[in-house]
């Protein structure tokens, strides 16, 4: 379940803008409804709790508890029409490159389609592709979580640790951390992905070379970050292997497209796994870059986890944009943005195994938005991405919340709770549910 409020607060009035037509119409509602508090939003229509919610692939989206009306969305979704958005989503879908800076295709879609789908990247359907890599993958899990893969000693693996940065590291970090209860639990997960020594030298410190697998995952096999932790790895697990070289191609696998500077590291090219150039580092966490996620969860629920995905790819891409759940979303965000002025959003997840969520959406959204250009090089004439933080409740609510609620900064805060527990311990979770209804109906109301 995920539910969205916001606190009353004053906000800043916008500089004029001209297009489109339901911007301006969006200026002008926006001076008559911006001083509505949600307590007469809900005396005035108590209905509005049924009616603004949209459910999908097991996700409850309640919107009521913003700041609001019918008339509101009904202008965002014409906004969203005339700034062309369907035409967007089905360009992207279709396989275009719509990466108009780098000239590419944003294909993450085509990661979690089924095997028949067809999706075309310069004359090829790249699913086919797709569906081989993760059969490599899951056979290679399967391999190590069972032990049939053996280390040079002869020892099986114990010990997997990923070497990446950014989406080679944020997405696997954070898959791992919300799936951590389906994990196999004799085996130890670690990620380096700072330069900083301490991150490897703690990563390593408890652990045995010849029981220790690790993932180098950079598409380049080049990254500066990425590569120096790779070297340093390599140094390390060759010190507790008696310096034998070949003990590399049995203690390192990479995730990469450079073959030859795979092969120059030590690894052996049958154990590298390819991604693509249609596939964005912070989109990536669903193709070879989570294989520690399969080797963690295993294949089984690694495909259940892409079936997840390729049931809200499909809801984006067919439902109305009234009934849309990702595209409500972000249309609330530029309505809190660029209307009210609002500079953050606070990600609140009452969730624990969700404690990297924050960190992985600051990634996603901010390095797709952050742009001061408009697609074709013109200056933009309003805000962008605004800035994306958070921690799990209820910890949150003895650090930060008290800005929230009593500060002078208007922030929209995103909810997200479970209505089953992984671990059902005593009457933990029914307090933990009765903080986050709580703190969302403290702030819509007061």
């Amino acid at each position: 379940m995920s539910t969205r409020a916001t606190a009353d607060a004053t906000s800043k009035d916008l500089e004029p803008l001209t297009e489109p037509a339901a911007w301006k119409a969006l200026q002008a509602h926006y001076e008559k409804v911006r001083g509505l508090h949600l307590r007469n939003l809900f005396a005035n229509d108590p209905d509005r709790g049924e009616r603004m919610t949209v459910e999908t692939a097991g996700i409850f989206l309640d919107y009521s508890k913003n700041r609001i009306t019918d008339e509101t969305v009904k202008l965002l979704v014409r906004l969203a029409e005339e700034s062309g958005l369907r035409s967007r989503i089905d360009a992207m879908f279709r396989g275009e490159k719509i990466n108009v800076t780098e000239k590419r295709a944003v294909l993450h879609v085509a990661l979690r389609a089924p095997k028949g789908t067809s999706i075309v990247v310069d004359g090829e359907n790249v699913v086919p592709q797709v569906h081989a890599v993760l059969d490599k993958m899951a056979d290679f899990s399967n391999r190590v979580r069972s032990g049939a893969w053996k280390g040079h000693t002869g020892k099986r693996v114990r010990n997997v640790i990923n070497i990446g940065i950014g989406g080679s590291d944020l997405g696997p970090v954070m898959a791992l951390e919300a799936l951590r209860s389906y994990s196999q639990r004799d085996m130890t997960f670690r990620f380096v992905s700072n330069v900083d020594g301490t991150d490897f030298a703690e990563a390593v410190q408890d652990l045995d070379p010849a029981e220790t697998l690790f993932i180098v995952s950079s598409k380049t096999f080049t990254t500066l970050e990425t590569m120096t932790n790779a070297h340093t790895a390599r140094s390390w697990s060759l010190a507790g292997l008696n310096g034998d070289e070949k003990s590399v191609a049995r203690h390192f696998v990479a995730v990469s497209t450079n073959a030859r500077e795979v092969a120059k590291f030590g690894i052996d090219t049958a154990n590298m796994f390819e991604f693509w150039d249609w596939v964005g580092g912070r989109y990536s966490m669903d193709s070879a870059i989570g294989l520690s996620t399969m080797i963690a969860i295993g294949p089984e629920n690694f495909r259940s986890m892409l079936d997840g995905f390729h049931q809200m790819d499909e809801h984006f891409r067919t439902a109305p944009f009234e009934h849309n759940l990702p595209a409500l979303m972000g249309l609330l965000t530029v309505w809190y943005t660029d209307f009210f002025g609002a500079q953050t959003v606070a990600i609140l997840p009452y969730e624990q195994y969700l404690k990297r969520f924050p960190a992985y959406l600051q990634q996603l959204t901010m390095e797709s938005n952050g742009k001061h250009v408009s697609l074709d090089g013109a200056q933009v004439a309003r805000d962008t991405s605004p800035i994306y933080w958070g921690e799990p409740g209820t910890n949150g609510q003895h650090s930060f919340y008290q800005l929230i609620h009593q500060g002078t900064r208007l922030i929209p805060c995103d909810f997200i709770a479970f209505g089953r527990p992984l671990n059902p311990v005593g009457r933990h979770h029914d307090i933990l549910l009765a903080n986050v209804f709580a703190q969302a109906e403290a702030l819509a109301f007061g």
